[in-house]
């Protein structure tokens, strides 16, 4: 499964998912025989919330939820910011 300081768990075939956080990412690993690939989405008490409406590679998806985490340090301004030009 993930390490500790990753914000998402990886969740290989014919593993279980014992424990998780409300809301965390977590991947879980198709069978060979449904063409592979993962499922990628949150993981809550009730339900998991798939993220994409297909499965996708691992790759991809930590990619998204790099990107997700560049968009939230977005709406930070810099004071001292200017153009140059």
């Amino acid at each position: 499964m993930g390490g500790k300081d990753d914000n998402y768990k990886v969740v290989y075939r014919g593993e279980s998912l014992l424990f998780t956080r409300e809301g965390e990412w977590v991947f879980f690993q198709r069978p060979k025989h449904c063409g592979g690939g993962w499922w990628l989405g949150r993981a809550y008490s009730d339900c998991f919330w798939l993220e994409f409406e297909r499965p996708t590679s691992l790759s991809v998806g930590i990619l998204y939820l790099l990107s997700l985490d560049s968009v939230r340090n977005g709406d930070q301004f810099d004071d001292d910011f200017e153009l140059i030009g």
